[in-house]
């Protein structure tokens, strides 16, 4: 039987070895130079080529990257249904997640940004499928949530209702607003984590980190930062996956120093980031 160290290690090579397979395949792909906004007033100097080709080859793997992450919650869900019940599990990723790229998904159309809008699809359709799962096994009177069941639909359909009003308005800065919004939902997101680095540090047992999660979180984050910086240029992209990158490198660098310590500590295994991260 694998011990858990050795899955660990198992499902990071899987994780990188499929990030690996998205580069190659998009480096094989005939990048097409009216995509980038690169300037460069010399083509034929390698170095500015090759970084315009990682540019792009970032705007590729970045949607992908997304649609994975989005695909992270299946595992608890099939446990859940599994177990008929939702145990002491929280609402609030999920009702999150379907909030937040409901929003970029109205932002990426208004923005003519098909990456960001493909991919929020995909978050939209998850995340109403994991709170569907979710409810069916959740306690009618269930408060740990946090709040209640009908307190995050209300919320979720509120935050949704709104900014589909504000996205048909017409009004002039309507896809700013709900880029605005969805940054500082990211922030909040990516904050969240600060309270169990805490606890890990405090303990120095980092076994509620999981790491082939934590180095998805990673790469994502770091190709959205680059597409958004140097290929779309907006801020709206870049800033919120700038503070992924420091919070996921921050999880990886505690990983790392208190691994040895973790595998002897017997605490539950929590993910510090358990819901799927921007777009």
């Amino acid at each position: 039987m694998t011990n858990p160290t050795q899955a660990d290690a198992m499902i990071t090579a899987l994780v990188i070895a499929a990030f690996g397979c998205f580069a190659f395949t998009a480096m094989a792909q005939e990048l097409d130079p009216t995509t980038t906004v690169i300037d460069a007033s010399d083509t034929t100097d390698s170095t500015i080529l090759s970084w315009k080709a990682f540019v792009e080859l970032c705007g590729i793997i970045s949607p992908l990257g997304s649609v994975l992450l989005s695909l992270a919650p299946l595992p608890t869900m099939l446990q859940i249904a599994r177990d008929k019940t939702v145990g002491k599990l929280p609402l609030l990723p999920y009702s999150t997640m379907i909030s937040n790229s409901s929003l970029w998904l109205m932002y990426g159309l208004l923005e003519n940004l098909t990456s960001v809008s493909r991919c929020s699809v995909v978050g939209v359709m998850m995340g109403a499928y994991y709170i569907s799962v979710f409810v069916q096994h959740c306690g009618q009177n269930a408060s740990n949530l946090p709040g209640t069941v009908l307190q995050h639909v209300q919320g979720a359909g509120a935050i949704i209702l709104l900014n589909l009003c504000l996205a048909v308005s017409g009004f002039r800065y309507a896809s700013d607003i709900i880029g605005k919004e969805g940054v500082i939902i990211c922030i909040i997101l990516f904050a969240s984590p600060l309270s169990t680095m805490q606890s890990v540090i405090a303990t120095q047992s980092a076994e509620s980190i999981p790491l082939p999660f934590t180095l998805a979180c990673l790469f994502n984050t770091t190709a959205w930062f680059v597409a958004g910086y140097w290929q779309m240029k907006d801020f709206n992209i870049y800033f919120p996956n700038m503070l992924g990158i420091v919070s996921a490198a921050a999880q990886v660098l505690l990983k790392c120093m208190f691994r040895k310590q973790s595998r002897d500590a017997k605490v539950e295994t929590r993910p510090v980031i358990d819901l799927p991260t921007f777009t």
